[in-house]
């Protein structure tokens, strides 16, 4: 078995809760080596998110595998000290402070740059490095909002809703930042020097609002609620109930799979208000609504086995884990916790050839890991007591 692709890569993680833990998540299911850094009071409080599984929280405990924990008062000198040895070796730093915060401890870009030319330090905020909005405050709902994405969130005629999915947290900050770092780590390889990479929430969350941007241009105007090709209007791309309470999803944008639906549910009559818009596609999605109604969930996930057009259950998350599909592809690994015993966790989703996908750490405790790693800097059990002591670490 081949080692994983980012073996032998160490990052120096200074984030908490979700956009950064995720991308230090991501970098570590595929074997870098991930310094969870944490101040020497609570640390990461996602770990004490309630409810908890019996220490920590399961949120903590399925973000944070894969990293070893050192707690560090990074506001002493002798901790910054160790901060920048341990950067003087990593490949990466990722942090998720305001901009301007890790400059005033002293462990910014270019105090690392000065010691470590090819690190790739990335930087995630809300609003990016510079701007009118640099120094605000704010949240997955807010980086949203003003992306034009939570505008477009919603029913029509309703107002726009707060997503159960944190879109800006692990799309604009995870997903984006682990893109950055692994782009920048390629060039760092190929010619010695890193790069700062700026991660804005707000700004990667509009760059993927594809849809909803180009609706506008196509249209000269932004498209409400509910309103264009999928957000609710057409009747071969919904929604629907069906007679016992529960939903499923028509996703038979092509003619094929509308066409093979009608068929299905004997309703050839169907057939020409595929695509539809303004008054006929309300009474097209009135008449399918009214067929999905006379049916029960299990009726309608048959029919979606049987023909091929684009018919799924809406499943919740404890049925998408008993999911055959899932269960296939291995998405749901069981994990044993030193502290919080039994864990299920989603494992990670990209599958490598020569890979076997196994959680070989478990979340770690709050600076489990600081006399390990001070040791690699050669630090003696005796010198590690003594800044215990001194509240170094």
């Amino acid at each position: 078995m081949r080692e994983k692709p980012l073996h032998g890569v160490r990052v120096l993680d200074l984030t908490r809760l979700l956009p950064g833990p995720i991308c230090t998540l991501h970098l570590g299911d595929m074997g870098a080596d991930v310094i969870k850094i944490e101040d020497t009071d609570a640390g990461d409080y996602a770990r004490w998110q309630e409810p908890l599984q019996a220490v920590h929280s399961p949120y903590f405990l399925c973000v944070n595998r894969h990293k070893r924990s050192v707690a560090l008062n990074l506001r002493s000198e002798a901790g910054r000290d160790i901060f920048l040895a341990l950067a003087r070796d990593a490949d990466v730093v990722v942090e998720g402070f305001r901009p301007g915060v890790v400059d005033r401890l002293g462990i910014g870009y270019e105090a690392v740059r000065e010691i470590n030319p090819r690190i790739v330090y990335c930087a995630i905020s809300g609003y990016g490095q510079d701007g009118p909005y640099r120094s605000r405050a704010g949240h997955d709902v807010n980086y949203c909002s003003y992306a034009g994405v939570t505008d477009q969130i919603g029913a029509a005629d309703g107002p726009p809703v707060v997503p159960n999915f944190q879109i800006a947290d692990v799309l604009g900050g995870g997903a984006s930042a682990a893109i950055g770092i692994l782009g920048a780590l390629v060039d760092a390889r190929s010619n010695g020097e890193g790069r700062y990479v700026d991660i804005s929430m707000t700004d990667c969350t509009l760059a993927h609002a594809v849809i909803a941007f180009t609706n506008m241009l196509a249209h000269r105007r932004p498209l409400g609620r509910g309103e264009g090709f999928i957000s609710g209007e057409l009747p071969c791309y919904n929604i629907y109930e069906t007679a016992d309470g529960r939903y499923v999803s028509l996703g038979a944008l092509e003619e094929k799979f509308w066409y093979a639906f009608c068929d299905a549910v004997a309703r050839p009559d169907l057939k020409d208000r595929h695509i539809v818009s303004g008054a006929a596609a309300q009474a097209a999605r009135e008449e399918v609504a009214e067929l999905f109604r006379s049916r029960t969930r299990s009726y309608w996930i048959a029919v979606g086995e049987e023909h091929d057009c684009c018919l799924a259950p809406v499943l919740t998350i404890a049925e998408a884990m008993e999911n055959p599909q899932f269960e296939h592809r291995k998405m749901f690994i069981d994990t044993e916790h030193p502290t919080d015993g039994p864990i299920r966790q989603v494992a990670f989703p990209i599958k490598f050839s020569d890979d076997t996908f196994t959680v070989g750490r478990h979340a770690p405790g709050h600076g489990e890991h600081t006399a390990e790693v001070l040791s690699e800097l050669g630090y003696t059990p005796a010198d590690v007591e003594r800044l215990k002591t001194e509240g170094v670490v």
